[in-house]
């Protein structure tokens, strides 16, 4: 079914002119906020059921609905694939039942990250896929790689996927996965075989727009 999204518009005429001093203040001074009891809470039960998987992790961040989570276990069925959204209401319109190596969780993303990086938690894969652009300049610290979390997010290592229909987007979580890291993203426009991963995928697809892969390989610290 065709369907009809504006692509996404911004007042940037390119990468964010703070984004270097923005990543270079997280990492000299890292997250210290609380975490918050009902991610903690969320954590340790995902955390159990996680030890009694076999087989490499997979995070599905900012899963939404639950389907990237639930294409992703069937897509690898020796993984143990959990699901990350702070919306209880996306997760309830979760599409289907979830195979056995599948997990959604409840949670704040930023706690999420911390409390799987003290836990030593080094996943082998981790999407994210159609993060929230936040377009406006002033939104910069609300993009992933512009917010505090961000090294965090790094240092659990794996193959990192970020896809977005946004190309400065993109862009510039390269350019902040470099500085952090050293390391050179690789960039390439994303065309779906019809087997979407998210409603977004789909929608923004359908539109006629252009979709952004970028792939980062990266060690746990």
């Amino acid at each position: 079914m065709q369907q009809s999204s504006r692509p996404v518009t911004t007042n940037q005429s390119g990468p964010h002119h703070d984004l270097a001093r923005r990543v270079s203040r997280s990492l000299a001074h890292p997250l210290r906020k609380p975490i918050a009891a009902h991610t903690q809470r969320a954590f340790d039960a995902v955390a159990e059921w996680h030890v009694a998987q076999p087989g490499r992790l997979i995070l599905d961040a900012g899963c939404g609905v639950g389907l990237s989570t639930r294409r992703l276990a069937e897509q690898f069925p020796d993984h143990a694939v959990i699901g990350v959204d702070r919306s209880d209401d996306r997760l309830t319109r979760s599409h289907g039942e979830l195979p056995a190596n599948a997990r959604l969780v409840r949670a704040d993303l930023v706690d999420f990250w911390r409390l799987a990086h003290l836990a030593g938690w080094a996943p082998e894969r981790h999407y994210l896929l159609y993060p929230n652009p936040y377009p406006k300049a002033s939104h910069l610290k609300m993009r992933w790689h512009g917010h505090p979390v961000f090294p965090t997010l790094l240092a659990l290592g794996g193959l990192i996927e970020v896809r977005s229909n946004w190309r400065l987007y993109i862009d510039e979580f390269a350019l902040a996965a470099a500085q952090v890291t050293g390391r050179q993203a690789e960039i390439s426009e994303w065309v779906p075989d019809g087997d979407y991963l998210t409603p977004f995928e789909a929608k923004y697809h359908q539109s006629g727009q252009a979709l952004w892969r970028l792939r980062v390989a990266l060690e746990s610290e």
